[in-house]
């Protein structure tokens, strides 16, 4: 009997590289952090020079709607030359737009900053390409998951900075974003000395095959009609034209239910941000080895929906401290008194005041965030597993394609319901709609072959 061979030690394809991943996560969240620090503002900016809610809606749509012109685009340039300089050309025009944002003195301006900054907008795909370079199958969705953990950790932190900026500087809605510039250029500096590229030049893909279908919506279609990522692509538009209602309307609704000014508010976005860290931090990586990503698809698909009915739900109780004055004072100071607001109907009156609507709020926020949390890198992980390695990142680029197109539909839907139909509108369509959606999931979505899952890497 011939003796064997020694058992050679376990490949560990379960372990992530942190030495490679680190680089790319931390640009990411010092890139996230100064983005966030808009989110909890924006709105009131808008708002500031009387702009509606639908208004609103259509600037936040602006954004996505540039994003969704350039961003397959660029996936595929990242592809093609490589992610950092794609990233780095990113960076420069999210920098430049802030300092825009900064500057600006009419609603014209606030739609010009947006537009720059979405035309140039391939900082998350181009990162999360970065990190499917490095990472494998079997822990491609931790991977990804760091990437949601940063933007999580940026959430917390962006719009904690924000209001300490609006607070140090009197209200004033444009220092968040001279603030969020300077992240962006420390960004730049680490993209530029720091990262280093993570996909060299064997593995770039032909320019050939690049330059088939760079159009946004022949990829898109050609996209849904792949048998395997298909429905994937597709419920990643339909969920987001959900969310993205929910999202553009969140300050709004808070304005109109809580009467919270744009301090307070940040409050609420730092809650969120620590659920979405502790979600795609901690959690999602053992989640996934548990129950795989189909099975976080769906329960981020119900908590979703769950945490939109809450709100929907929530009752006009402003918060104790609610100065209705105070509030349209602040607003008026951002144009020095020079704009007329017709937008004070939003605030509720200065009566029946109390905490509960604050805490039923938080309360709704809860299971949304975690849902959040889980559905999207789940649905990029399986993404990333049933495509060619040579297409990945025109994949993630085409993903967040039909993110920024749902991101375009749904504020504008949302800001229309909430103007023409009732502030509360927006929440509980989209908790019907996550509902259903949830079910198509559920029928269409079908498991990894086994042969499959033990070959990709």
């Amino acid at each position: 009997m011939t003796e064997s061979a020694a058992p050679q030690p376990p490949t560990p394809d379960d372990k992530i590289d942190f030495r490679r991943v680190l680089p790319v996560i931390f640009i990411v969240f010092i890139d996230l952090m100064g983005l966030t620090i808009l989110i909890p503002i924006l709105a009131y900016y808008a708002i500031a020079f009387d702009a509606s809610p639908f208004t609103v809606g259509l600037l936040l749509a602006t954004y996505p709607l540039m994003q969704f012109i350039g961003g397959p685009i660029l996936g595929s340039l990242s592809d093609r030359f490589g992610r950092k300089p794609v990233l780095a050309v990113a960076q420069v025009g999210t920098f430049l737009s802030l300092l825009m944002l900064g500057f600006a003195n009419s609603l014209w301006m606030l739609f010009l900053a947006r537009t720059l900054d979405g035309i140039t907008g391939a900082n998350l795909p181009t990162a999360q390409a970065a990190v499917t370079d490095i990472t494998t199958s079997k822990n491609r969705s931790q991977g990804l998951g760091l990437i949601g953990a940063a933007f999580g950790v940026g959430f917390v932190f962006g719009p904690a900075l924000s209001g300490a900026a609006l607070t140090l500087s009197g209200n004033d809605y444009s220092a968040p974003a001279f603030m969020a510039s300077g992240f962006a250029f420390i960004s730049i500096l680490l993209t530029v000395f720091v990262f280093q590229e993570t996909l060299p030049p064997e593995k770039r893909g032909q320019p050939g095959r690049q330059q088939r279908g760079l159009l946004a919506f022949g990829r898109m279609w050609e996209g849904l009609r792949k048998p395997a990522i298909g429905i994937l692509f597709l419920i990643i538009f339909l969920q987001q034209v959900i969310f993205g209602a929910f999202q553009s309307m969140f300050s709004p609704f808070t304005l109109t239910r809580l009467g919270l000014n744009s301090v307070g508010n940040t409050v609420l976005f730092v809650y969120i941000g620590v659920l979405l860290a502790a979600t795609q931090g901690g959690a999602i990586g053992p989640l996934t080895k548990r129950f795989g990503e189909r099975n976080l698809i769906f329960a981020g698909l119900g908590l979703i929906a769950i945490g939109l009915f809450g709100m929907g739900l929530t009752p006009e109780i402003p918060v104790p401290w609610y100065q209705r004055a105070a509030l349209i004072e602040e607003l008026q100071t951002q144009t020095g008194g020079q704009i007329a607001l017709t937008q004070v109907d939003l605030l509720p009156p200065e009566e029946g005041l109390g905490i509960w609507g604050l805490v039923l709020i938080m309360l709704s926020q809860t299971p949304l965030a975690i849902g959040i949390g889980l559905l999207q890198p789940s649905l990029n992980s399986l993404i990333t597993q049933r495509v060619d390695k040579m297409e990945v990142g025109a994949a993630l680029g085409l993903s967040a394609a039909f993110l920024s197109l749902a991101n375009v539909i749904g504020p504008l839907w949302g800001g229309a319901v909430f103007d023409f139909v009732a502030p509360a509108a927006p929440f509980l369509i989209g908790g019907v709609l996550s509902a259903a959606v949830l079910v198509l999931a559920r029928r269409r979505i079908a498991p990894i072959p086994a042969t499959e899952a033990q070959g990709a890497t």
